[in-house]
């Protein structure tokens, strides 16, 4: 996946389109000189609608397009005839996707469907024509409803990816890495930290042409709940990973502490994140020889299995992918 080509957010203008101006008409026809009340309608204006489509993995074709502009509801006429609904706007997008008021912040709705649609801002309703207005004591009302004005507001669009497999650790851990070995996806990758800006998907072969989607999370620093480090645009990715791999190198300070600071982010984040089933790959294991890996197991938490792993040798790699699968499988 190429990191420019993949958006997961965007911030548009949306203005929905004007009611349409009720008719204040009178039938008239060469038998009638002096009819009674026939103003139609006026239209809604037209809606913009967020459609989900499975198609689609990026908010890229939004990227661009700030302003977004519905159709004006048409006026009513006489002989009680409505006006034309107002063009809608239906913008698609991928599954997973938030939209978000940007002066609230409020969550208004999530894509989770295929061709699932919502709508993000509504068209002014159109006014009522003369006719609606006619009573035993008002025979010839000469006053319509004007259409109601359409709205302007401000969204948030965010895209949460989805994927069997996240990975969790901190910059520099060896995800992007692990991601280039173990499937067809080119990240990119340099010795220092948050090179991986935009989430990475790859696709695992498995045994017997078996397969599962593993998805490159940015590292994660404490404090990311607080929105630290870009920290809500990376955590809210994990949301929809089935299962989660906590990835750190075994020349950590103390791998313990920094599986709890892992964990507590993604606690503090969504609480429900810490209910996924979790494995932690204990990174660039070629540095240790078996006496050293025995050392090293007294400061592991216990509260998770663990795996040592090497994506420069590949020692362990198809081990990994059994754990894996048989943690899928179990929860399913």
């Amino acid at each position: 996946m190429a990191e420019q080509n993949f958006v997961d957010y965007v911030k548009i203008n949306c203005r929905s389109g004007n009611g349409g101006v009720g008719s204040a008409h009178f039938h008239r026809d060469k038998m009638t000189a002096k009819g009674g009340p026939d103003g139609g309608d006026g239209a809604r204006g037209g809606h913009i609608i967020v459609r989900g489509n499975e198609q689609m993995w990026t908010l890229l074709h939004l990227k661009f397009r700030k302003h977004i502009k519905a159709g004006h509801g048409g006026d009513g006429s006489g002989n009680h005839r409505t006006g034309a609904t107002g063009e809608d706007v239906i913008l698609e997008v991928p599954l997973g996707t938030l939209a978000k008021d940007v002066e609230s912040g409020k969550v208004e709705f999530e894509i989770t469907k295929h061709n699932e649609e919502h709508i993000l801002v509504a068209g002014g309703r159109g006014g009522l024509g003369n006719a609606h207005f006619k009573s035993a004591t008002n025979q010839s009302p000469r006053y319509a409803q004007p259409g109601e004005e359409g709205l302007e507001e401000w969204k948030i669009l965010e895209l949460k990816v989805l994927a069997d497999v996240g990975l969790v650790g901190f910059p520099n851990a060896g995800k992007s890495t692990l991601l280039s070995v173990i499937s067809a996806a080119k990240p990119a990758i340099a010795n220092y930290p948050f090179t991986t800006l935009v989430p990475n998907l790859g696709i695992v072969s498995y045994r017997d042409d078996r397969s599962f989607v593993m998805a490159d999370i940015p590292g994660i620093i404490e404090g990311a709940h607080e929105g630290k480090g870009l920290g809500h645009r990376f955590l809210r990715h994990l949301e929809r990973n089935a299962t989660l791999l906590f990835m750190i190198p075994c020349d950590s300070d103390n791998i313990a502490k920094e599986y709890a600071v892992l964990l507590n982010e993604l606690q503090m984040f969504n609480e429900e994140l810490i209910h996924k089933p979790r494995l932690l790959a204990i990174t660039k294991a070629d540095m240790l020889d078996d006496e050293l890996k025995q050392m090293l197991l007294p400061e592991l938490p216990k509260d998770i299995p663990h795996i040592f792993i090497s994506s420069v040798t590949m020692d362990a790699i198809d081990q990994l992918k059994d754990l894996l699968w048989q943690i899928m499988n179990e929860e399913d």
